[in-house]
């Protein structure tokens, strides 16, 4: 059951969101705004499982793909996610666009970074990825990911997709390439496959930052290794139930990660498709994973830990949540 004194508490310090899909995060009021008959997806209801990852991919597409036709569409959807997240007290995300926006509908990838990133309400620091799908490298595109480095929006880049594709060589240049230019690097990988896939990702792209990266707990000599190495998760549990990773919540293994020293972040991934809040999953930490509600400040400080923000920032944010901590001793 909700505490509800908790649950507030943690809707009002301030919170970090790190995993979150800018097309997945389509408010569905937008998608309504088209005047198409779109129905209440079957994915919000509690207890709806997809049968695979392609499911999942064919449901996000089919909304998404109606909305995000130019720079302007994902400005007014980036400027309405950004306010629901400060309505959540979020001061800092790092949110991805898909490269598929760039290959397909021939959107200018530098116009989609810009616009994303001047969506940003003030007191929301925000810094836009590029997700690249594992088969995602075209010959149309090697242009695109070799001059992004230069792109003044652009913080980094993200692989996406399919999880169970092969890692191909490509990537591996690109993830190392981008780094020694200057660029962040992360990875999705540790939901749809298991503890060696993440392993494999760390050890070749060089990244610290998982996207989920749950599946690492099947195997105890990996998560060890991961956490000697300091990498991190950015965790979002309803994605993880929802897609059948898990059977429910009680068995998701956050905490094991976390008492393994992998630190652990907490993101809502995508809220188009799950119906997910940051707010909620918090909810579902103290709720239905069993957190105390230590643990669960813990969490939200362990984000700016790793926040892209000035050390004096992150030194109040981690000072306001010590003093909402203090009311739950």
């Amino acid at each position: 059951m909700v505490n509800p004194q908790l649950s507030a508490a943690l809707r009002e310090i301030p919170k970090t969101e790190t995993h979150l899909h800018i097309e997945g995060a389509l408010p569905f009021g937008l998608l309504k705004s088209l005047g198409k008959n779109f129905p209440r997806p079957d994915s919000w209801n509690a207890n709806f499982r997809f049968k695979s990852f392609a499911e999942f991919d064919n449901c996000l597409l089919s909304m998404a793909g109606e909305w995000y036709i130019s720079p302007e569409r994902y400005h007014r959807a980036a400027r309405e996610i950004f306010s629901r997240m400060r309505d959540e007290n979020v001061r800092y995300a790092e949110v991805s666009f898909a490269s598929g926006m760039i290959e397909f509908l021939g959107i200018p990838g530098d116009e989609i970074a810009e616009a994303i990133s001047k969506s940003a309400p003030t007191g929301l620091e925000v810094r836009v990825f590029m997700g690249i799908h594992r088969n995602g490298c075209p010959p149309k595109m090697e242009r695109v990911f070799r001059e992004c480095a230069n792109w003044e929006y652009l913080c980094g880049l993200d692989l996406h997709g399919d999880e169970t594709l092969p890692l191909e060589d490509w990537t591996v240049r690109l993830w190392r390439d981008a780094a020694r230019s200057g660029l962040r690097v992360k990875a999705h990988a540790g939901e749809l496959c298991g503890a060696e896939s993440v392993r494999q990702i760390v050890e070749k792209l060089g990244v610290r930052q998982i996207e989920h990266g749950v599946r690492a707990a099947e195997n105890a000599e990996v998560v060890e290794w991961l956490a000697e190495r300091g990498v991190r998760f950015d965790v979002c549990p309803t994605s993880n139930v929802k897609l059948g990773v898990f059977s429910d919540y009680r068995s998701h293994p956050m905490r094991e990660l976390r008492n393994a020293r992998i630190a652990c972040t907490l993101s809502s991934d995508d809220p188009l498709v799950f119906n997910s809040t940051l707010a909620g999953e918090y909810d579902i930490l103290h709720a239905k994973m069993g957190f105390s509600a230590g643990e669960c400040f813990d969490v939200a400080a362990d984000g700016w830990r790793f926040a892209d923000v000035p050390q004096n920032a992150r030194d109040e944010f981690l000072r306001e949540i010590e003093r909402a901590r203090s009311g739950f001793a």
